[in-house]
């Protein structure tokens, strides 16, 4: 097991060159295979858990929202947490702190980290695992928001995005039946050789008609998890909507949370 890395935690102060420099140690530290004492395959079973002599490990759902000042401009980020064991939640945290740069694709971790750090600092609870709204090794240096808050803090972390940063899909990902997964190669774009496995499209949701379809969500490994058990990990926890229920409720308390903030 690896051990928690504060010294590589997002810096807003860094240069754009530093910033990448720093994203391609985070890579370089990053575990991206299982790693964990948890079986996953409990995940989604709530029967399975509760005949388990073991406690139901506990998933860390984690989502942004922003907030405006007076003038109307975006200056405040809150993070929100939600802590779920056995397909309950235990647990509901946010923090906000100020935006010091403006969003960059690549670089989001150094943009929204520090909130999401300070959340997860509040929480009671030790998570098991923890899944991201945003990118893990998907990502142009291999280091997105749940590689690089995964490492900072050495918890098995996935990410969970909704659109294609970088890699290329290996197949069609357009009106995937549910539970389909296509997986996702470094191609020139990725600090890593072409062909690298860094994620999947996953289908955790389709529409029952030709007419309209849900496109896949892209899950990859943040830290000490697998590729393929991230996949198995998001399939298993939409319960009964796309997004896994710890970042689905995550994005509710999100909004939640920010007009409690507003207010």
């Amino acid at each position: 097991m690896t051990a928690p890395r504060p010294d590589l935690a997002p810096d807003a102060s860094l240069s754009r060159d530093d910033m990448e420099a720093l994203q391609r140690e985070i890579a370089d530290a990053a575990v991206f295979e299982d790693d964990f004492a948890f079986d996953p395959a409990t995940l989604g079973d709530p029967l399975a858990t509760a005949t388990s002599d073991a406690d139901p490990p506990i998933v860390v759902g984690v989502d942004q929202s922003f907030l405006r000042n007076e003038e109307g401009d975006f200056d405040r980020a809150l993070s929100a947490v939600v802590a779920m064991q056995g397909g309950e939640v235990i647990e509901r945290v946010h923090a906000v702190t100020p935006l010091e740069i403006p969003y960059i694709p690549g670089l989001l971790s150094f943009r929204e980290g520090r909130p999401i750090l300070d959340a997860l600092e509040a929480l009671t609870v030790d998570p098991d695992l923890v899944l991201f709204d945003g990118s893990g090794r998907i990502h142009f240096r291999q280091a997105g928001i749940a590689t690089h808050m995964g490492v900072v803090r050495d918890v098995p972390s996935i990410g969970v995005a909704k659109s294609l940063l970088c890699g290329a899909p290996d197949g069609e990902t357009e009106n995937l039946p549910a539970g389909s997964r296509v997986p996702i190669e470094a191609n020139s774009r990725v600090d890593a050789p072409d062909g690298t496995l860094i994620g999947y499209a996953v289908q955790t949701r389709q529409y029952d008609s030709p007419d309209r379809y849900i496109n896949p969500l892209y899950v990859s490994p943040g830290h000490r998890v697998g590729p393929e058990t991230a996949a198995d990990v998001a399939l298993a926890l939409a319960s009964s909507y796309k997004l896994p229920d710890p970042v689905r409720l995550a994005d509710q308390y999100a909004t939640e949370a920010k007009r409690s903030v507003a207010e």
